[in-house]
């Protein structure tokens, strides 16, 4: 079972012959998890958009009733960039839900925040790291495995990151399958891949890409907060239920 926002859900990762038109980490994960494992069932109840409280009042329930064995749970972010986002009270929220996952023996993953640096949002790196190391926390008291988006530096690359820089590219949604992988010590069948090197781009090139990008991303963006209004508003999850893996392709993943 899979729980979060527009990040789970795999925005930035487009693929029109999967179950909501995108793929994501999550999607890749569970293609890995299926291999070999003719009763495994995967569900995805994350919508992009959605708030801390949301995700537990919406998901949560319903991924306990389907009782699984693994669950992730990434939740937050879109909390920590709005105005007032407090990384304490967020921690302690997600405390008890990570609680109630983990109550029937699941293992539970639980993301951190990535390093935002290099990113637009650097104005909150700060409260990122906060809530990481309330993170912490949360995973030694339950026994959860942190999957570790702090200290993958792959991601700084500006390639890892779709066109609207909020979201990642396909290549970082590989590169974050590859790490939940890995964190929970599975053997898998992917390997890294490198961004091409970018041709510098002159002083003109950036500003107008950097305009664009306000015109087609951020002013979008800021408008829906003033209006309280999501991106996430009238979609529904695009896995609700479990069932059998596909591929990319759209065709059932071999067994190996």
């Amino acid at each position: 079972m899979a729980l979060g926002d527009s990040f789970t859900e795999g925005i930035g990762d487009p693929e029109p012959r999967n179950p909501g038109g995108h793929r994501g980490w999550a999607d890749r994960v569970a293609e890995e998890l299926s291999r070999g494992q003719e009763d495994f069932a995967y569900a995805n109840l994350a919508i992009r958009g959605r708030l801390l409280q949301q995700i537990i009042d919406e998901q949560v329930t319903p991924c306990l009733e389907l009782q699984p064995d693994l669950v992730s749970i990434s939740a937050g972010g879109n909390d920590l960039i709005r105005p007032g986002g407090d990384p304490d009270l967020l921690a302690e929220k997600l405390d008890a839900a990570v609680a109630q996952l983990g109550s029937g023996g699941a293992t539970v993953v639980l993301f951190n925040g990535p390093d935002t640096a290099a990113s637009v949002l650097g104005r909150i790196r700060g409260k990122v790291a906060i809530y990481n190391e309330n993170l912490r926390t949360v995973a030694a008291r339950h026994d959860a495995i942190i999957a570790d988006m702090w200290s993958l530096r792959q991601l700084a690359d500006t390639q890892m990151w779709d066109a609207d820089r909020l979201h990642f590219s396909p290549l970082g949604h590989h590169t974050i399958a590859m790490m939940v992988l890995e964190a929970l010590n599975v053997q898998h069948t992917l390997e890294p891949l490198m961004p091409k090197a970018l041709p510098p781009r002159t002083w003109r090139e950036a500003r107008s890409s950097d305009l664009v990008w306000a015109r087609e991303y951020f002013v979008p963006w800021v408008i829906r907060r003033l209006r309280h209004r999501s991106s996430g508003d009238g979609i529904t999850p695009k896995r609700p239920t479990p069932g059998p893996v596909f591929g990319s392709t759209g065709t059932l993943l071999p067994r190996s």
